[in-house]
C-alpha cells in the first residue's frame, strides 16, 4: 500500500514507531499526551488512540496508569558465545549468561524450578539420540536480570548416563553440566566438542507470556541446544525459550 493510501492511524503509527527505532524517543520516554498528539498530527483522539494501539501490540509502547504512555523500556542482554569463552568460564564455574550479564553491570539470577524425570517430548528425543517417550531427566529453570524474567531454559540429559549423579538434585551444579560431562572421574568422561543449535521463531503460550512477562505483539525464540561430545554423542539438550524484545545474540564461528 502506497503512503499517501495509508490510514490516518497508520501515518502516525509509522511516524511515531520511526522515531522509536531511530533512538530519538529512546527507551522510557514518556509520549505526548493524546490531545497533543491529536493537535501535532491535525486529526483525532480516536484516531490517535488507535495509532498508539498499533504501537502497543508491537511491543513497542506501555501505558502506565495515571501517568500516560511510555517507550518501552528493553532490558537487552548482549549474549556473546564463541568456543573460548566457553572453555573459559567452564574453569570459573560462572555460566555464560551470568558472566555475559555481570559484564554489562546487569544482576544476573538462575532459579531451579524442577527437576525431575519425564518420558522425553519427540524434538528432544530426535536430538538426545533416545526413543521418543524414553525417561529423561530434566532440569528446568528460570534466567532473570534484576530481578526480571528474561529466559525459561529445561535441559534434558538421558538417565542411562545420569541418573543418580548431581544432574537430578535440586541445585545448581559448580561449573554447570558441562563440567560434570568433562569430569575425568564422572558419568560420561568426554569433552565437549561441538553445540548444534535450532532455531524457531513464534508467539509465546499464555503460560510464557505469564511467566517472561512479554507484552502484547512480542514473539518468542525458541533454541535447542545440543551438546555432542568428541565421540560424536548427542549428550545434553538445552530448550530455551527467549522473549525476542531482550536479547542480543552473537555468535563467532572460527571457520578452518
Amino acid at each position: 500500500m502506497a503512503e499517501r493510501d495509508l490510514p490516518p492511524y497508520r501515518k502516525i503509527a509509522d511516524d511515531l514507531r520511526a522515531l522509536i527505532l531511530s533512538g530519538e524517543l529512546p527507551p522510557g520516554d514518556k509520549l505526548r499526551s493524546e490531545n497533543e498528539l491529536k493537535d501535532q498530527y491535525g486529526t483525532t483522539r480516536v484516531t490517535v488512540r488507535k495509532a498508539l494501539a498499533l504501537l502497543k501490540a508491537d511491543g513497542l509502547l506501555v501505558s502506565e496508569q495515571g501517568r500516560g504512555v511510555f517507550v518501552r523500556p528493553r532490558p537487552n542482554v548482549q549474549m556473546l558465545t564463541t568456543g573460548a569463552n566457553f572453555r573459559e568460564r567452564r574453569q570459573t564455574g560462572v555460566s555464560n549468561f551470568s558472566a555475559e550479564a555481570e559484564a554489562q553491570g546487569l544482576r544476573p539470577e538462575q532459579r531451579i524450578l524442577t527437576v525431575e524425570r519425564v518420558p522425553a517430548p519427540t524434538d528432544v528425543a530426535r536430538l538426545l539420540g533416545v526413543d521418543e517417550g524414553a525417561s529423561v531427566i530434566v532440569r528446568r529453570r528460570a534466567f532473570f536480570v534484576n530481578g526480571e524474567p528474561m529466559q525459561l531454559v529445561d535441559g534434558y540429559y538421558a538417565v542411562a548416563l545420569f541418573g543418580g549423579t548431581e544432574v537430578e538434585e535440586s541445585r545448581r551444579i559448580r561449573g554447570g553440566v558441562s563440567r560434570l560431562i568433562e569430569d575425568p572421574e564422572g558419568p560420561v568422561r568426554q569433552r565437549i566438542t561441538q553445540f548444534v543449535e535450532d532455531l524457531e521463531i513464534r508467539m509465546p503460550s499464555p503460560l510464557e507470556i505469564d511467566a517472561l512477562k512479554i507484552p502484547p505483539g512480542v514473539p518468542l525464540a525458541r533454541v535447542f541446544r545440543t551438546a555432542h561430545t568428541a565421540a560424536g554423542q548427542a549428550i545434553e539438550v538445552l530448550d530455551s525459550r527467549v522473549p525476542c524484545d531482550r536479547h542480543v545474540f552473537r555468535y563467532v564461528i572460527d571457520v578452518p
